[in-house]
């Protein structure tokens, strides 16, 4: 059998030493010790922005760690936990806990576009965010805030909740549209606008009257001022609906 040496000077069958060149070298694993919440979550916020959560296993998370799986264990006991603590997580750092002002819309109307500016931050994970109740700090500190601003609008408690969850579904679910229609492809997202404006000029106009006429002027599904406009309408409900309470108050 031919031997040859290898890069250390140790002989070697020429079969051992092609296959030590096709073998990538192995990733050093990272020390248990090393492992804690804060980088586990900035390692499951890069395979998540890259993978969509779906991606999100412990097999990834460990490879992006240079861990094995299990170590994840230690600090989460599934994945559910740990992709709630990621969302809670991610709203900390975009917009943490906020602190009542005087004008109880002027605070709705905060806490509403620094969602919307979340949920744009972090487009991949908008739609997931959406429809999750993280049962965490920040979460339980935003509720606090909006059902006080509600409270102040002059809503009793059985509108506070109603109106509270009118409100937060329709910031994160304006937001989410908005993000995801941001996260489309340029090129398709113009083709999709400019496809439409054009399709629906070229309709019979006795059909299409109203259609035909603003074809040319439709705005884009993710304008801004569509969710400005909104808010501002769900604001204007919720001020008639604490005027409609104090007055029933003073009967």
């Amino acid at each position: 059998m031919v031997r040859v040496r290898d890069a250390a000077g140790v002989p070697a069958t020429r079969d051992e030493a092609a296959g030590s060149m096709l073998s990538p070298a192995r990733k050093p694993r990272r020390p248990r010790s090393s492992l804690n919440r804060e980088v586990i979550l900035d390692a499951a916020l890069a395979i998540a922005e890259r993978e969509g959560l779906d991606g999100l296993t412990f097999a990834a998370l460990g490879a992006e760690l240079g861990a094995h799986s299990t170590a994840v264990y230690r600090h989460y006991r599934d994945k559910d936990e740990l992709v709630l603590e990621l969302i809670d997580e991610l709203r900390a750092r975009s917009y943490g806990v906020h602190e009542p002002g005087p004008d109880w819309r002027a605070d709705l109307r905060a806490i509403g576009g620094h969602i919307r500016e979340h949920y744009l931050r972090y487009p991949r994970l908008a739609q997931a965010m959406s429809a999750r109740s993280t049962r965490r700090t920040t979460e339980f500190a935003n509720v606090e805030f909006a059902l006080d601003a509600l409270r102040r609008a002059g809503l009793g408690d059985e509108d506070a909740v109603l109106w509270l969850r009118l409100f937060g579904n329709y910031v994160r679910a304006m937001a989410a549209h908005e993000a995801a229609v941001r996260d489309l492809d340029p090129a398709l997202k113009a083709k999709d606008h400019a496809g439409w404006q054009v399709d629906a000029a070229g309709l019979d106009a006795a059909a299409f009257p109203n259609v035909t006429r603003l074809a040319t002027s439709m705005l884009p599904m993710d304008d801004p001022r569509i969710f400005d406009l909104g808010l501002e309408l769900v604001l204007d409900a919720i001020e008639e609906r604490g005027r409609v309470t104090r007055a029933a108050a003073l009967r």
